[in-house]
């Protein structure tokens, strides 16, 4: 397998030696070259490209080693809407290591369609082209522990690959391109040791900053100030300043800094905190292949160097300008679980397991509904009509996956009679309607909380409407099986539970114009020559495609940047 993933007692004893707020005298004042706020994908990745360099570099994370609840509830807030948005304080993580230490590892780059403005998508357009982030996508591959960089079945595989469903002949989609897994990759056990060795690089558990200090001409960050939930008081000063929080705490912390700027910091247009997406995704409809068992993979397949992939069904770039929607992408998926109909043991076994299920996955396995006494009882029976299937997939469950290395990334079942439904992933929109802003109420540190105003558009229900009706008549034609649906359906399931998990994007957005956008082209807030952003907060667009890899691309790349700026300034 590529990579190593499990935490030896070499990593945790390096971590233990970090250094810790709480050991420091309260009024303290750190000195660095460079700053950054968050330890997660991002933060690591950017100190992990400066360590053993002349640049002094100080990383500064909220948490510690290990969850724990007083500062989990520091990202507490509210919602506008529970229905379309989970609480502000799941799926996010406030320790070292941020959200990889829960994430899923599915790994893949944005498209080269989803850095152009197009028309049809109103507020699109990035000021950077795919091009400027192929140089780093290898590197956050190699970080993310996703394999080499190749997303697409001619470059990952040197042999033919089976087909994903024999016969589908589509102008529309493709099935050639891939989801690459990491172990998922725990960034803090993984480089906690690496980060320690380097000896210019200082990290800081227990810091939890709360504002950012600019000069009296609000043009350049003079510190930021740093807490303790057991009242200390720190201060970090530097030359340069990241914030490489997740996309909800950046909005947060630059809204919440209004002592030079009233409007928070950036934010004199008030574009902080808006144009807030996700993703929309579901499952619908029920996909019949007519063909052998044979003739459908809806599997992981496994490159040479020993990384998980997965082939979707994809909308090709022409076909999105010529029906002018936005990206999308498709997988074969199992039957609902909740419906004990589906007299499968395995799925039942999973239902029957949603207590032990965690609440990042366990909400999309099994939704909001709610059972009846009717509905455990023929679960049960399922599971006791099919025992060894159960068996043999816990049994699976434990060996590759609960205790394997490199995890195996979801679950897949294979249906006896090629009947699938279709869980899809789809764009959104920017909308600046879509927002998150500062409430009254404040935390355990006197920070002001956020309230979540997530909302979606008619673009998004139409490009996934458009995209699954094509997608059922490319089926039909191709005369491999169908695919039946409710068309009326579609706004409810791509909308059953909300905006999708952790992906926290465009609420600092990157841009030419400081009237429609935060931060410019190399991620620095505008205005403000000594501060930068490096989180899915910048992102203009969304695209089809989990956010983790472009961010570690991106904050590679802000690295590169950052790295000349310091070393022409000594």
């Amino acid at each position: 397998m590529f990579g190593c993933c499990r935490r030896s007692s070499n990593e945790l004893r390096a971590i233990n030696v970090i250094l810790d707020a709480h050991e420091f005298p309260d009024g303290e004042v750190l000195q660095a070259d460079l700053c950054i706020v968050g330890a997660g994908a991002a933060g690591i990745s950017m100190a992990l490209d400066l360590a053993d360099t002349s640049i002094e570099v100080l990383v500064v994370e909220s948490g510690g080693i290990k969850p724990e609840k007083d500062t989990q509830a520091l990202y507490a807030g509210t919602v506008a809407d529970e229905r379309l948005h989970s609480p502000p304080d799941t799926y996010r993580q406030r320790r070292f290591g941020g959200t990889t230490t829960i994430w899923g590892g599915r790994c893949m780059p944005l498209d080269a369609i989803d850095f152009e403005h197009r028309d049809f998508l109103p507020n699109s357009g990035w000021p950077i082209d795919r091009s400027s982030l192929m140089p780093f996508y290898p590197k956050a591959n190699r970080l993310c522990e996703a394999g080499e960089f190749a997303y697409h079945v001619s470059e990952a595989f040197a042999q033919p690959m089976r087909p994903m469903i024999d016969g589908f002949d589509s102008p529309h989609f493709t099935t050639d391109t891939l989801e690459r897994f990491s172990c998922p990759t725990n960034f803090a056990a993984r480089y906690g040791r690496r980060l320690h060795a380097a000896a210019n690089i200082r990290v800081l558990l227990h810091g939890n900053v709360t504002r950012i200090q600019l000069d009296a001409r609000g043009e350049r960050v003079e510190s930021v100030a740093v807490r303790t939930l057991a009242g200390k008081t720190l201060k970090a000063t530097a030359k340069q300043f990241v914030l490489a929080t997740g996309g909800l705490e950046v909005a947060r912390l630059l809204l919440a800094s209004r002592d030079v700027q009233p409007g928070g910091v950036g934010n004199s247009r008030d574009v902080v905190g808006r144009y807030y997406m996700c993703h929309v995704a579901g499952t619908i409809g029920a996909l019949q292949i007519r063909r052998p068992l044979g003739a459908v993979w809806n599997g992981y397949d496994v490159s040479d160097e020993g990384i998980y992939c997965r082939r979707r069904i994809a909308l090709t770039p022409e076909t999105q300008r010529r029906l002018r929607i936005g990206n999308f992408i498709a997988r074969l998926h199992h039957p609902r679980i909740t419906d004990p109909d589906h007299r499968n043991a395995v799925l039942s076994l999973l239902f029957l397991a949603k207590f032990v299920i965690p609440y990042e996955y366990g909400k999309r396995l099994h939704g909001g509904e709610r059972a009846s006494l009717r509905m455990w009882l023929q679960h049960v029976r399922n599971v006791m009509v099919g025992p060894f299937d159960a068996a043999g997939f816990a049994w699976h469950m434990l060996k590759d996956r609960k205790l394997a290395e490199r995890k195996f990334p979801s679950i897949i079942i294979k249906p006896k009679a090629n009947l699938f439904s279709l869980d899809f992933h789809a764009e959104q929109q920017p909308t600046p309607e879509s927002r998150v802003e500062l409430m009254t109420e404040v935390d355990a540190l006197g920070m002001p909380r956020l309230r979540v105003d997530w909302r979606y558009t008619a673009v998004d229900v139409e490009t996934v409407r458009r995209a699954i009706a094509l997608l059922a008549e490319d089926i039909e034609r191709s005369g491999i099986g169908t695919l039946a649906y409710d068309p009326a359906s579609v706004e409810f399931e791509m909308t059953r539970y909300g905006a999708y998990g952790g992906h926290h994007i465009g609420t600092a957005r990157m841009g030419l114009d400081p009237a429609s956008s935060v931060v410019n082209a190399d991620c620095r807030v505008h205005g403000i020559s000594n501060l930068s952003i490096a989180s899915a907060a910048v992102f203009p667009t969304c695209s089809q495609a989990n956010p983790t890899l472009t961010v570690v691309a991106l904050a590679l790349r802000l690295a590169s940047r950052l790295r000349a700026k310091i070393a022409g300034s000594a």
